[in-house]
């Protein structure tokens, strides 16, 4: 896109350009949009242009944008105390870690903050080790955990080998997925079962002896929103505890809200023994994220230092935004709207959309929290975008939903229906009226599309 006409836009987006090196991106093809402001679901660019946010950035506004309850506790904890060391106690911190093991499963009372969801997974994994003085960690292919070391290392996506350098001790495996099984599984039973022989065989063969943790996405996000099948995680809770392993579950996109429920877990009745968040905490008003350690792995270090800290662990404006967050999420019900929009809108929507339109491979999700997986042929089930990478289809369907004010996210082949927890109805019209439209120049490419064509 064009440079903004506005000066100050324009000014931003030079001085960007200039000086500022991006995650993720090859510099000199980058082009970004200049955000000028946001509110609720939308954002507008340096010219006021204004954009429907089904991302929710980095799907983690839960709360929406700028939220008046949340700016305005932000103000108020600047004018008593900024920052102050991790080592005292001050009224935000200790409020927030209350809210949150509030509404954790039962058992798990101590918080860790730390910055955000990479460094939640990096001590999740240290405490695990520290824990049991195993070293080996067990992670899922079709994952992301971070960009840290650890985090990175941890991933199953592509963007992990271009960073292992220091991967002693991380084991990939298999998890549940049945629209594209590795298992031949044709249903979610068989796909269940078949996915846990898998993983206790991993076990086996790596030595169940050696493994600290086995850290799994409750529900993978950015691998592609896959629900896990009734009855995976109550297995692997099960596995861990034969094998004294511990369990750690990876909320950090996941949780507060985005599924409908508190943390993801609550859907399948397990209580992992360490929790990661981030993100929907307090919607990334503040940097902010941490780990729930349950009564066991928190007695491991009454007496024993625990070797990890953060110069803003804690923060106290980041905490006064998770308080001001998780407040008016229980006053508004907006745990519950998540629910009740993802019922009765998004789930009957888009799979009406997957009727109409032949790119639509699989429909899958919970909450504010689904995917749409994109392909070339249904039968094949080939992809849209090879995996790891893109393709001309999905930058037609991309730069045509932008320019009709909808910002989607997408990874490889898939597009992620992942509006705030705030979202009304009429935005969700509005939303995917525009998919509907521009999933059309999608279909084009498609086996069907081309039938069509000739």
């Amino acid at each position: 896109m064009p440079a903004p006409s506005d000066p100050t836009g324009r000014r931003a987006y030079e001085l960007d350009r200039a000086h500022v090196f991006h995650s993720w991106s090859a510099q000199g093809a980058l082009d970004p949009m200049v955000v000028s402001r946001a509110e609720g679901s939308y954002v507008w660019d340096a010219d006021g242009t204004r954009y429907l946010d089904f991302s929710s950035q980095l799907v983690n506004t839960n709360i929406g944008h700028q939220h008046p309850k949340v700016i305005a506790a932000v103000k108020a904890q600047a004018d008593v105390l900024c920052t102050i060391g991790p080592s005292h106690a001050n009224t935000a911190r200790s409020e927030a870690a209350r809210l949150i093991a509030a509404h954790a499963p039962e058992g798990l009372d101590k918080v860790f903050f730390t910055n955000g969801g990479a460094e939640a997974v990096e001590n999740a994994v240290r405490l695990a080790r520290l824990h049991t003085g195993r070293a080996k960690v067990l992670s899922a292919y079709r994952s992301y955990h971070g960009a840290t070391t650890t985090a990175i290392n941890l991933t199953g996506d592509p963007r992990r080998w271009p960073n292992e350098f220091g991967n002693a001790g991380f084991v990939h495996f298999f998890g549940p997925f049945l629209y594209r099984s590795p298992f031949h599984a044709t249903t979610e039973a068989e796909e269940s079962e078949r996915a846990l022989e898998h993983l206790e065989q991993v076990i086996a063969f790596e030595g169940p002896g050696t493994i600290a943790a086995i850290v799994l996405e409750t529900i993978p996000g950015t691998a592609g929103i896959m629900p896990p099948p009734p009855g995976y995680l109550a297995g692997v809770r099960e596995l861990c505890d034969r094998y004294g392993i511990v369990f750690v579950a990876d909320e950090v996109m996941a949780g507060f809200g985005r599924t409908g429920r508190w943390f993801a877990v609550e859907h399948y009745g397990v209580t992992p023994d360490l929790i990661t968040f981030a993100k929907g905490v307090n919607s990334g008003y503040v940097p902010l994220g941490g780990v729930l350690i349950n009564d066991a792995i928190a007695a491991t270090f009454d007496d024993r230092v625990f070797p990890g800290g953060l110069t803003y662990s804690g923060h106290p404006l980041a905490c006064a935004a998770a308080v001001a967050t998780i407040t008016a999420m229980e006053e508004e019900g907006i745990v519950e709207h998540a629910a009740a929009v993802g019922e009765n809108v998004l789930d009957p929507r888009l799979r009406e959309l997957a009727e109409r339109h032949p790119v639509i491979g699989d429909v899958r999700g919970l909450g504010v929290f689904w995917a749409l997986d994109l392909v070339a042929d249904r039968r094949t089930k080939e992809p849209l975008a090879p995996y790891g990478g893109t393709s001309a289809a999905i930058a037609e369907l991309m730069g045509a939903a932008k320019r009709a004010g909808l910002l989607l996210f997408n990874n490889y082949h898939r597009i992620h229906v992942v509006p705030p927890c705030t979202v009304s109805e009429a935005e969700l019209d509005e939303g995917l009226r525009i998919l509907d439209d521009v999933l059309s120049l999608a279909d084009a490419h498609t086996t069907a599309g081309s039938a069509v064509k000739v």
